[in-house]
């Protein structure tokens, strides 16, 4: 049987999420992994403030968090799911999202919110990840899609 890194201590803090994404200030939109199914599903959260530097041109006077970050913060739960799957000793590949399928929006997100991000790997096939994710505020679905990602070795 090999070692993975099933065994993980939650809630998993942002210095062990920054160990594992090569994402960094102001591009790492997870916060927090609070629940972890082998394989299986993570659900993590990435809490929206005003200091976000995306709210000062999106929109000014009205803040609201583009969807393509909400993706991008769905996809990076995606990856933590993957890594946090992956057995210790193996190699590490980068991730990349590739295709976004019935990608859905149905309420703004704001400063203040708190989004709960919901990710179920459907399959993985050849180094590639077929999620299913959500996006939830306070209990209310907010946006949803269907992410494929990719691992690539090296640069």
């Amino acid at each position: 049987m090999t070692e993975s890194r099933s065994a993980i201590a939650l809630p998993m803090d942002i210095e062990r999420i920054m160990a594992l994404l090569p994402h960094r200030y102001p591009f790492l939109l997870v916060d927090r992994v609070v629940e972890f199914e082998h394989a299986k599903r993570l659900v993590a959260l990435k809490n929206v403030t005003i200091n976000e530097p995306f709210f000062q041109g999106h929109f000014p006077g009205h803040p609201v968090m583009p969807g393509v970050l909400i993706i991008e913060a769905m996809a990076q739960a995606s990856g933590l799911l993957v890594f946090l799957s992956t057995p210790k000793h193996e190699a590490q590949p980068m991730y990349y999202l590739v295709k976004v399928d019935n990608a859905k929006f149905t309420q703004m997100v704001v400063p203040g919110d708190q989004l709960t991000l919901h990710v179920e790997l459907k399959r993985m096939l050849r180094g590639m990840g077929l999620f299913a994710c959500r996006a939830l505020v306070a209990g209310k679905q907010v946006a949803e899609a269907e992410l494929l990602c990719a691992g690539r070795s090296g640069a």
